[in-house]
């Protein structure tokens, strides 16, 4: 252990100040993840008064179920100025911020390695908690006020550049879902009534005297030419292959698209196996190409996990359980991932899937998805509008996955500073 290693516990203090006067009434809740957040709890005849203030530079933590989780929940508030929590978190703050940084502090307990030492601590009870003495006693390096300063600076710079990344995500997605939604549902696509096609200089379509037609099915007008269809008309769809589990490779080869690796709009790959022996079988048939649709088929949040691969993601292949929807023409396939955005496919996944325990849907189920079919020279159109919002999407992406190594790379670091 170096010499600048201290106790938790020589630089907190818990605090435990209530909500008697029920003056504050912003509940927060504590994610595994680190962060607050506000409270779903039902709070229906709860004594707020018993609830706990937690101010700006203040933690609160969890020390139940550390082991369980693989994680010990724990956040610095620094977006409100106060709030309340549940009386079952401890709450605790830096005795004198002149030695130590609630920054700083925050940064060593976003370390894996933190985590994996509350997990080592948090043997009692079947729930694995962390009794408060062993996390008071575990050890973290104390540099300088000037060094520890100098990290948090760095630290937060690559935070807000992820943070505004994201920003920029948010409105690259609304501004192709604002599209989708004036060509597709409101029917003011742009359309050139003289050549009788879409154009970008067009004229709004239903509002300037479009032709519209009665659809018995959706019980209102459509354009003309359009028809009610479903996934099935215009997408193949294949599932992935069955791998043997134990012959993953953590290391080397090509990445594997697990269920698990399939999330709400997108990927993760903090949990990626690869393959890197030689492909069995049909497994040579499931390498996934760009703008491919990748639906997860199984769990809590089926319906909701699907992602558009990116080329800067491949190769990939694909696992058992997930399926792909391609088409053998590529401009419907921005058509059919922004179709996703309008929650009828949630919806309709929760009619139509099995199982009470493990939601699950089928192959046949996602093809069976109704849909309106417009032109095609409209979806050719729309797939040119936004499919550079796609690309800019995952370059931003792939630029914020740099930057979080940048950040894993500072946390590392962090055990090895001297001053």
């Amino acid at each position: 252990m170096q010499s600048n290693y201290r106790p938790i516990d020589d630089y907190i203090s818990l605090v435990d100040e209530r909500n008697k006067d029920l003056k504050i009434d912003l509940l927060l809740g504590l994610t595994i993840n680190k962060l607050f957040i506000p409270s779903v709890a039902n709070i229906v005849g709860a004594n707020m008064r018993n609830y706990k203030i937690i101010r700006k530079n203040q933690f609160a933590c969890s020390i139940m179920q550390v082991r369980r989780d693989g994680k010990m929940p724990v956040a610095l508030l620094q977006e409100f100025n106060e709030a309340i929590i549940s009386q079952a978190y401890p709450v605790f703050e830096v005795k004198d911020e002149n030695k130590l940084l609630p920054e700083y502090l925050m940064m060593w307990f976003s370390r894996p390695e933190f985590d994996r030492e509350a997990c080592f601590y948090a043997v009692g009870g079947v729930r694995g908690s962390l009794e408060w003495e062993d996390f008071c006693n575990m050890k973290l390096p104390v540099p300088s006020l000037e060094t520890q300063r100098a990290i948090v600076a760095e630290y937060n710079t690559v935070k807000n550049r992820i943070a505004l990344n994201n920003q920029l995500i948010q409105k690259l997605e609304e501004a192709a879902q604002t599209i989708y939604k004036q060509w597709f549902l409101d029917f003011e696509f742009p359309f050139d009534f003289a050549q009788g096609k879409p154009d970008e200089n067009g004229k709004p379509y239903k509002s300037s005297g479009g032709k519209m037609v009665y659809n018995v099915e959706l019980d209102k007008e459509i354009p003309e030419g359009w028809r009610i269809g479903a996934f099935s008309d215009i997408l193949t769809l294949f599932s992935g292959f069955s791998f043997n589990g134990e012959e993953y490779s953590l290391n080397g080869g090509i990445t594997v698209v697990r269920g698990e690796n399939v999330t709400e709009k997108g990927f993760r790959w903090n949990t990626h196996k690869k393959w890197n022996k030689e492909l069995p079988g049909r497994a040579k048939n499931c390498f996934l190409q760009p703008y491919d649709i990748i639906v997860g088929m199984d769990g809590s949040k089926v319906g909701k996990n699907w992602g558009i691969v990116s080329r800067y993601q491949l190769p990939l292949l694909l696992a058992q359980r997930v399926s792909c929807l391609r088409s053998n023409k590529d401009f419907y396939q921005s058509f059919v991932y922004f179709s996703f955005y309008e929650n009828r496919f949630e919806n309709y996944v929760g009619q139509v899937h099995t199982g009470t325990s493990v939601p699950h849907i089928s192959g046949d189920q996602i093809l069976e998805f109704p849909i309106i079919i417009p032109i095609e020279d409209l979806v050719k159109k729309f797939h040119e509008n936004v499919v550079k919002f796609i690309d800019e999407i995952h370059n931003i992406i792939m630029e914020n996955e740099k930057l979080q190594e940048l950040i894993d790379l500072i946390l590392s670091k962090m055990a090895t500073i001297e001053n």
